[in-house]
């Protein structure tokens, strides 16, 4: 389970070294194998998923009848854009130059555990989201039960 916000620098190659408190984890969990896709929620982040949950994802998505559009829409960005990237002996991973324009990824980012996934943001994107408070006609029925 991934969890917590780092800050990230991306140098010139297009590479981000992942935390030294996930490498053992990410080695564990997929042999140093992850998944880089766009996620097509927000703005300005990348998803990268160990490879055997993102192989559960991915056969999920695809196997979405493709005769919506909406369905084809989340192929094109998930599947179609999925790249595996392995961490090199420094615990560096590439990010396609492709994955880095969409997202607007620059020097600085954001990585975030997020549970079974990674998050890579925008320095910027990441500040707008956090920055943004959740008002109460946006508390949707299954919030109403948690204590936080």
């Amino acid at each position: 389970m991934f969890q917590g916000e780092t800050a990230i620098t991306i140098d010139d190659k297009g590479r981000l070294a992942i935390p030294t408190a996930y490498r053992d984890q990410v080695a564990r969990a997929c042999a140093n194998r992850l998944v880089v896709t766009y996620n097509p929620y927000e703005a300005g982040c990348l998803w990268l998923y160990p490879e055997a949950t993102w192989e559960k994802v991915r056969d999920q998505v695809n196997a979405l009848p493709n005769a919506k559009r909406v369905h084809r829409n989340l192929q094109l960005k998930l599947v179609g854009a999925a790249t595996v990237v392995e961490p090199d002996g420094n615990g560096r991973v590439t990010l396609p130059a492709s994955h880095r324009n969409a997202a607007g990824l620059e020097k600085k980012a954001v990585l975030l555990g997020m549970g079974g996934k990674f998050e890579l943001w925008s320095e910027q994107a990441h500040l707008a989201q956090i920055r943004q408070t959740i008002g109460e006609d946006e508390i949707s029925e299954d919030m109403l039960d948690l204590r936080l």
